[in-house]
């Protein structure tokens, strides 16, 4: 049963699967320099201007996907299908890769039709909380990654499970109508934030339990042993 760490042994040795490899690590930085533009400009311009164009960056993201993919292939086809498990892990970190960076797009999609910065009521300081936490995320997974660090992973899932039932308790709130501090405009916003929030961290949970778990149990908590 393989690892994550002899798997990058494996991928470093083929150079179709080290380039797939480096690709993904690409598709991840931008997809962290997405949710932070989103981010601000959701939170902190009354414009919806944007200094980074997360369009044409989640545009790149998708071409990166393909890349990954096709070089996947082509080492499969070359080698006959050996060590399969590499290429089916590689393909499953960049389909979440991919995933972030269409929510990033609906964040910034919230921001254009939400131009004034959103206020979140009574939800404001958890949801900068949250904010915090996914940005935190980003920067911790890249360097897991590279460094294959299994601990890292585990700690990084563990610490932020807490993210998605805040984000559901603040849905919830929201629907019974139990914050009156915001405009129905707000109310709508901040729900459909949280929910993007959720399923951002959702998908870098899974690409780290890719470090910490065996394909057959990438985007499950890890085993209590871990």
């Amino acid at each position: 049963m393989f690892h994550f760490k002899e798997l990058i042994e494996l991928w470093r040795k083929d150079n179709l699967l080290d380039q797939a490899l480096n690709d993904s690590y690409t598709m991840l930085r931008n997809t962290e320099e997405m949710y932070k533009e989103s981010v601000r400009s959701l939170r902190d311009s009354n414009s919806g201007e944007i200094s980074l164009n997360v369009y044409e960056r989640d545009q790149q993201v998708n071409r990166y996907e393909r890349k990954v993919r096709n070089k996947v292939l082509k080492h499969l086809a070359i080698t006959g299908g050996v060590n399969i498990i590499p290429g089916l892990i590689l393909t499953s970190i960049v389909i979440d890769v991919e995933r972030i960076g269409d929510y990033t797009k609906n964040i910034m999609d919230l921001a254009v039709a939400h131009p004034y910065r959103l206020a979140c009521g009574k939800n404001e300081e958890e949801i900068k909380k949250i904010e915090s936490a996914v940005s935190a995320m980003f920067e911790a997974l890249l360097p897991a990654l590279r460094e294959t660090d299994k601990e890292g992973a585990v700690r990084l899932i563990r610490d932020n499970n807490w993210i998605l039932k805040s984000c559901d308790a603040i849905l919830e709130m929201l629907i019974k109508g139990e914050d009156d501090s915001v405009s129905v405009s707000n109310a709508v916003s901040t729900g459909i934030y949280a929910r993007y929030l959720k399923r951002i961290a959702a998908h870098l949970t899974n690409i780290a339990s890719s470090i910490v778990n065996p394909f057959e149990k990438i985007g499950f908590q890890p085993d209590a042993e871990d």
